[in-house]
C-alpha cells in the first residue's frame, strides 16, 4: 500500500531521481519548453511549480534555495530576473503539459512541458500555417504560368 507516499517514483533510486528531476526543471528554466515522457514531465511540473513560486517571493533565502537546486547559475539568474516577473500577478499553473504522441525506439507516451506564456508550440503552429500559404500561392502562380503556355501549344497545332 502506498499510503501517505506522495511523488513518483520513475523506476529509479531516489539519489538517480532527484538527480533526474534537478536536469529536468533546469533545463526548463533554461529553455522554457523541454520534451519528455509524460511520467517524468507530470513529477517536473511539481517541482517547477515551487521553483517559480520561490522565485516569486524573490529575497535572499528564496535565491540561494534555488542556487542549491539549479544545476547552472544562469537558470537561478533567469528564473529571478524574468521568470517571476513574468508570473507576478498568477498564483499557480506555470506549466503545461501537451501529449505528442509516442517515441518511436521504446513507444514511451511523450510530452512537452512547457512554461505558460511561451506559447513556442502556437508559434509553429503559426508558422506552419503561414509556409503552406506560400507553397499555395506558389503552386497558384504555377499553374497561371502553365495556362497560357498550354494556350500557345494549342494554337500551334491548329
Amino acid at each position: 500500500m502506498r499510503h501517505r507516499n506522495y511523488g513518483r517514483k520513475l523506476s529509479r533510486k531516489t539519489e538517480h531521481r532527484r538527480a533526474l528531476l534537478r536536469n529536468l526543471v533546469t533545463s526548463l528554466i533554461l529553455e522554457e519548453r523541454i520534451e519528455t515522457t509524460v511520467a517524468k514531465a507530470k513529477a517536473a511540473r511539481d517541482v517547477a511549480e515551487r521553483i517559480i513560486t520561490l522565485g516569486k517571493r524573490g529575497d535572499l533565502h528564496a535565491r540561494r534555495l534555488a542556487a542549491g537546486y539549479f544545476l547552472a547559475a544562469a537558470a537561478v539568474q533567469k528564473l529571478f530576473d524574468d521568470v517571476a516577473k513574468r508570473y507576478s500577478s498568477r498564483t499557480g499553473g506555470y506549466t503545461r503539459i501537451v501529449h505528442t504522441g509516442w517515441r518511436k525506439g521504446d513507444g514511451a507516451d511523450t510530452a512537452v512541458l512547457e512554461l505558460v506564456g511561451t506559447e513556442v508550440l502556437q508559434k509553429r503552429v503559426e508558422e506552419r500555417a503561414r509556409r503552406a500559404e506560400r507553397r499555395r500561392k506558389a503552386a497558384e502562380e504555377e499553374q497561371a504560368q502553365q495556362k497560357p503556355a498550354e494556350q500557345e501549344e494549342s494554337d500551334k497545332e491548329k
